[in-house]
């Protein structure tokens, strides 16, 4: 047996969510599925005293070797799927819904001459339209017998239904007004139709009338003081609104989608697919992939679907069919009529006509804009984002790996000492024009976003540098040209700190003075050989010896200063994914400054033009209104109440943004 804690994720790698979690064995067994409101509390039940466990549990825990689990929007979403994965891999341990019944459908049998409403399991009549599936039983029956009140339609079986008709006397529900009772001609058969149609309507989703007039009669109750009639009228709302819940985990019976989302960064991404089969979810799969650089998310759902579709329908249908016929019906099974994509495909067009030739008939890929499709998708992407903040949560979070990827990278990189301290250096511009660049620091593998720095180029001639290897020559200058002094650099902004933004400078009284002391033994640039001898260059010019490396985005080429070839670390080498996690991080980073810049500057601009409007009263106009969108919404009167905006000035303002 394996020991629990062997498997045990991190209580802060667990979601706080709803959602449904699968013990598995060392083979890959789902040994157990349940459901939770917090995963996070539910699934720390397991591990924190198994001899408080059910002998059947504390079985479970100690058999298997793995534990994962699905993200879902709530409690009602966690049911359903824990229902579908307990019906698709039927798991030992379960116990609840291991019969072979189905999720209750309210049933309604318009074929008859007199139709009957009903609750069943099974939706394959023909001539009887199903409403469902729902995930509570009793909830269904008692919003049936809340139903009778308004539309009283025959319930009974066709036995019952004979049997007072040749009696001439109705059953119990007739006599207690739940039924209309068609069975001695109390109401027409025409009549009746029409109760049916009515009772159809609502459960098709026009409940508003019903409910509001339920609500009103509730309130009259309360403020009547007929506290008993009240309580039960509110039961009976919540009845109905059970019975009108729609399931988003479980569609129509007619649907057969696979349902992909992305959630990606810079250098990751993070893939999740639903596969739907008859409106129930059949399984799921996810993946966490390399980005490539410069590709966007259209172009990874295109790849995400020509490598899916195309190996599982070209390949592998083939190996198995043993004619033609075999390969066309394989591949209908293998392709559904609907892929839902959080993003649309690249060149979807395309796509579309290739996977509706694979399968021989017609395929849809398309984003869906509203409705339990929507909502679907929804769900599919919040667990690819979860995804991917596990997986990088999981590298820099275990120690393991984190002592593991330092030791490498000294192997590696034939350092003197493991690097506990590493600085990145990014630089970002838009053609030139805004160039800012980031700094960021790890710590024994981790990041130490308090000593992150921002910076802004600003070249010899103050007009920024000629090319990236100049803005990184000035921000490495600027970062080490006191290191030895164990000083701070004015020039370096601090993040998150409001006055840096528009001057670059921070007073050095404002932070700790011993903030840049520490000296890293290892830091990494953006870029190739090029940029690694730009940057060794400006170290041994500032009489620094620290070493330093660049990490290549086209194949993940680790870079030493004057090195013919570089070094290739192993893909799954956990010091490449560290030297990515670090550089990923550099670049948002730099990035996310370099927009605030481009923001600020292009609201700068707007404002420029206006004769008599200087940067202090620009800031003034900003900080009192928030945005140009509402300076130019501001009249005249509110313009004056600015500090230094003047009428005539204001006037000025109102009338050139009105114009622009």
């Amino acid at each position: 047996m394996a020991d629990p804690s062997s498997y045990r994720p991190a209580p802060h790698h667990i979601p706080t969510s709803a959602g449904v979690y699968r013990f598995t064995s060392s083979e890959g067994q789902v040994l157990y599925v349940g459901k939770a409101k917090n995963l996070r509390n539910r699934l720390a039940q397991y591990f924190n005293d198994p001899s408080a466990l059910s002998p059947r549990i504390r079985q479970m825990v100690y058999t298997a070797a793995g534990v994962q689990w699905t993200v879902v929007s709530s409690e009602i979403e966690a049911l359903t799927l824990e229902y579908a994965w307990i019906k698709e891999f039927e798991p030992r341990y379960n116990v609840m819904y291991r019969d072979d019944k189905s999720y209750p459908y309210l049933a309604v049998t318009l074929a008859e001459e007199i139709p009957r409403v009903f609750v069943t399991r099974e939706a394959k009549r023909r001539g009887t339209r199903y409403f469902g599936p729902y995930t509570k039983v009793w909830a269904v029956n008692e919003s049936l017998d809340q139903l009778l009140r308004v539309f009283p339609v025959r319930t009974c079986r066709p036995g019952v239904f004979r049997r007072a008709k040749a009696a001439g006397r109705a059953c119990l529900l007739g006599y207690i007004d739940k039924c209309s009772a068609p069975c001695i001609g109390r109401i027409s058969p025409q009549a009746h139709r029409e109760l049916i149609d009515e009772l159809c309507r609502f459960m098709e989703g026009n409940t508003k009338t019903i409910m509001d007039q339920l609500r009103s009669d509730m309130e009259k109750a309360a403020a009547d003081q007929a506290y008993e009639r009240a309580a039960k009228l509110r039961d009976d709302l919540v009845a109905l609104q059970t019975v009108s819940e729609k399931n988003t985990l479980v569609l129509p019976e007619s649907v057969d989608a696979d349902v992909y989302a992305l959630a990606t960064d810079e250098l990751t991404a993070a893939v999740q697919v639903f596969y739907v089969r008859a409106g129930r979810i059949r399984g799921h799969r996810g993946w966490v992939i390399d980005r490539p650089a410069n590709t966007s998310a259209a172009e990874l759902i295109e790849r995400l679907l020509v490598q899916m579709y195309g190996e599982r329908a070209h390949i592998t249908l083939r190996s198995r069919a043993r004619s033609v016929d075999d390969v066309h019906h394989l591949a209908v099974e293998a392709i559904p009529p609907e892929i839902l994509v959080s993003t649309a495909p690249s060149n979807a067009a395309a796509i579309t006509g290739w996977l509706t030739k694979l399968r021989g008939a017609k395929v849809q890929v398309r984003v869906p804009k509203r409705g339990a499709k929507k909502t679907l998708l929804e769900t599919v992407a919040t667990n690819a984002d979860a995804a991917l903040k596990l997986h990088r949560t999981r590298r820099a979070g275990d120690l393991t790996a984190r002592s593991a990827a330092l030791e490498a990278l000294q192997e590696g990189l034939e350092l003197e000492s493991a690097p506990l301290r590493i600085e990145c250096f990014d630089v970002s511009h838009t053609q030139g024009t805004n160039q800012v660049a980031s700094m960021v620091v790890f710590e024994d593998g981790a990041p130490r976003k308090r000593d992150y720095r921002q910076f802004i180029i600003r070249g010899k001639d103050g007009n920024g540098a000629a090319d990236d290897t100049a803005a990184m020559a000035e921000v490495l200058t600027r970062r080490y040209r006191r290191l030895g002094d164990g000083e701070d650099n004015d020039e370096a902004a601090p993040s998150g700190l409001p006055s840096t933004v528009s001057s670059g400078q921070v007073d050095a009284t404002s932070q700790p003075p011993q903030r840049f002391a520490y000296r890293p033994q290892l830091i990494v640039v953006d870029g190739g050989l090029p940029q690694v001898n730009a940057a060794a260059r400006t170290l041994e010019d500032l009489g620094v010896s620290i070493p330093v490396i660049g990490l290549a985005k086209r194949l993940e080429e680790v870079w030493r200063p004057n090195e013919e070839f570089p070094v290739i670390f192993p893909r799954t080498s956990q010091a490449l994914y560290l030297l990515q996690h670090v550089r990923d991080e550099s670049h948002r980073f730099a990035i996310t400054f370099h927009r605030k810049r481009r923001t600020q500057a292009m609201t700068r601009s707007v404002l420029d033009g206006i004769d008599g409007l200087g940067p202090v009263r620009q800031a003034a106009l900003l900080r009192h209104f928030g945005s140009v969108k509402k300076i130019r919404q501001a009249s005249i009167a509110e313009l004056c109440n600015v500090e230094g905006i003047g009428e005539n000035l204001a006037r000025i303002i109102h009338d050139q943004l009105a114009k622009s």
